[in-house]
């Protein structure tokens, strides 16, 4: 018999290991990114960037896998993202600190300040912000082992059942969808969501637990990504989850 979990059992104190599926292109995953990094600093999780691909996820039957065009909008940024991974890790690739770096550079040019990273020249100029090589942008794109990266790891979520970003995974292996939260809470909120999201790992046979959307939600979602909706370059495609 499969054993569950106590309810009663008392968390685990932190930090915890928590891998993070994001894409950069999401608005929802980086408000759950910036509420990551406030738990992060708070001592509660230690976070692990892990990358998936929404135009994979929302691909229409005819169009073409990202990874077959020479650049394609948030699967180039994760392409360069696995690039400054390795640059940042050594050998083994498990750099964590660049890939942070140039996530929340991006994200915030793309949803907070409504500018366009999604091109190899914008993300030549946000390295350069970062202090880094703009070369490797270059690098990221004429190595065909970035895409491997990427793919590998967008496959992986894929095996074990996710459908798209931001989804956390736990040391358990369970994964789950979200926190979506617009936008993400800091400080002492930001401690609570993340009570709520522990003791959800708690019961393994918790699957879903959604706020319906009003009107005056879906107008609040819209006015916080007016920044998200003026910088991208793309219609979204949002395949219905699971």
């Amino acid at each position: 018999m499969e054993t569950i979990l106590d309810p009663s059992t008392p968390v685990p104190s932190g930090p915890v290991p928590i891998e993070c599926f994001f894409d950069i292109m999401c608005p929802f995953a980086y408000q759950t990114s910036l509420w990551l990094r406030d738990i992060r600093d708070q001592g509660l999780v230690d976070v692990t960037w892990r990358f998936a691909s929404l135009e994979e996820f929302n691909r229409e039957p005819r169009q073409k896998h990202p990874w077959e065009r020479p650049w394609s909008f948030g699967f180039g940024m994760l392409r360069v993202a696995a690039r400054l991974r390795r640059e940042d890790g050594g050998p083994d690739g498990e750099g964590n600190t660049l890939v942070e770096r140039y996530y929340a550079s991006a994200g915030r040019w793309l949803h907070e300040e409504g500018r366009k990273p999604h091109s190899p020249a914008a993300s030549e100029e946000i390295l350069a912000e970062l202090g880094l090589d703009p070369g490797l942008v270059a690098e990221a794109i004429d190595d065909s082992t970035t895409i491997d990266v990427v793919r590998a790891e967008h496959d992986r979520l894929v095996a074990g059942g996710g459908f798209g970003v931001p989804t956390l995974v736990f040391p358990s292996g369970r994964a789950w969808f979200g926190p979506v939260v617009v936008p993400a809470p800091r400080g002492d909120e930001a401690a609570a969501l993340w009570d709520v999201v522990a003791a959800a790992e708690r019961f393994p046979h918790l699957y879903e637990l959604k706020h319906v959307k009003t009107p005056l939600d879906m107008a609040h979602i819209a006015e916080a990504f007016q920044p998200y909706l003026d910088g991208r370059d793309w219609i979204s495609i949002e395949h219905p989850a699971p």
